[in-house]
């Protein structure tokens, strides 16, 4: 083992340290004179305590070693308020908690007004959070929540602008009644759905009810309305079998006449003289009813004799209404004058003549 003999190892420069020395200096310098601001930020700038400034977004150079910086955010920024419990006005306790929303308007103020401007508008609002629902029965703070954000934010809203904070807005999460008010009002529900039930009950027995009646009204009108046709059918039916069994009667009346008639013609036939005279009216009742009972070629076959409707002067014409006076003209012996006879022949008076006086005959006979 060797020794080296301290005058051999070469000594640092004082110089050389200093050097170093101020070098780091510099670059601490450099370091604490320069700062960065983001975007959505500002920084308020203070020199041995005494406020400079704020700085803005970018690059910013600052006294080293005696400078200190504050950052404020100036983004929309949120705040929950934590739960609260309050009496309500009507002595009903609850519990409620609420979100504000808040930006910085100016950092100055932030950095100066107020220590921390968060807890200030948190403690704030859980103050204001419990004075409006105080104010406040238990209905309204569950179902007017609008009108207690409006009145917490109206509330916060002189105090923040102080400490260069606007509240934007303010959210009321939950409003909790107690347990015992809780099982009251589930109660009460209960109970108010089974009243709207049996209401809706009635209401659908009251409607059933009116249906059925409504249904029977209709059906006692139908029943009416289709007796009502049946008595109308069965009058009808009534009148018409009226009017056939007059027709029938009245066609039985022509009948006998003409059977009346035949009798006549026999009583005639078998007589001594071989001339004699026929009404006319007699001979259209025979040609009509003729084709009848021999099925003439002349006329079409019919199904049946018709009934023939006589008006009063047709009646009159034909002696319908004195049928014995016509069927005993009919039945007594012909006038035949001697000049009219010749031997082995007969001759008759012209039909002209014949009409003519069994016309005035007849009119001559007294109107029953």
């Amino acid at each position: 083992m060797t020794f080296v003999p301290l005058q051999t190892i070469p000594s640092v420069s004082s110089l050389t340290v200093v050097g170093l020395l101020v070098l780091i200096l510099l670059i601490v310098a450099v370091y604490q004179a320069v700062e960065i601001v983001d975007a959505y930020e500002k920084e308020a700038l203070t020199v041995f305590g005494e406020f400079r400034g704020l700085l803005e977004p970018g690059i910013n150079f600052i006294p080293p070693f005696v400078s200190r910086t504050y950052i404020f955010d100036m983004r929309t920024q949120t705040i929950d308020v934590p739960r609260q419990e309050a009496i309500t006005r009507d002595n009903s306790p609850v519990t409620a908690d609420a979100v504000v929303y808040i930006r910085v308007m100016n950092a100055k103020r932030a950095f100066l007004e107020v220590d921390d401007y968060k807890r200030a508008v948190s403690n704030l609002a859980q103050t204001t959070l419990r004075a409006v629902i105080g104010d406040m029965e238990l209905d309204d703070t569950l179902n007017k929540r609008q009108e207690i954000n409006t009145r917490i934010r109206k509330e916060l809203d002189e105090p923040t602008d102080e400490w260069g904070i606007r509240v934007e807005s303010v959210e009321v999460r939950e409003v909790n009644p107690s347990k015992d008010v809780q099982q009251a009002m589930e109660s009460q529900t209960s109970a108010e759905r089974k009243r709207r039930a049996m209401i809706l009950e009635a209401q659908g027995e009251r409607q059933s009810a009116i249906e059925r009646a409504e249904g029977e009204k209709r059906s006692n009108i139908i029943r009416a309305q289709g007796e009502k046709q049946s008595q109308i059918l069965e009058a009808q039916g009534d009148s018409v079998s009226t009017v056939l069994r007059a027709r029938s009667a009245e066609s039985m009346g022509e009948r006998a006449v003409i059977e009346r008639g035949m009798e006549a013609l026999e009583e005639i036939g078998s007589a001594e003289s071989t001339t004699f005279v026929l009404p006319q009216e007699l001979s259209s009742m025979l040609g009509r009813y003729g084709k009848h009972l021999t099925d003439s070629d002349i006329a079409e076959p019919t199904d049946g004799l018709e009934s023939l409707d006589f008006d009063q002067e047709t009646r009159e014409m034909l002696g319908l209404d004195n049928i014995e006076g016509i069927v005993d003209k009919i039945g007594a012996p012909m006038e035949v004058e001697e000049g009219d006879l010749t031997e082995g022949t007969g001759s008759v008076k012209p039909a002209e003549e014949v009409i003519e006086e069994m016309d005035v005959e007849l009119d001559e006979e007294p109107e029953t």
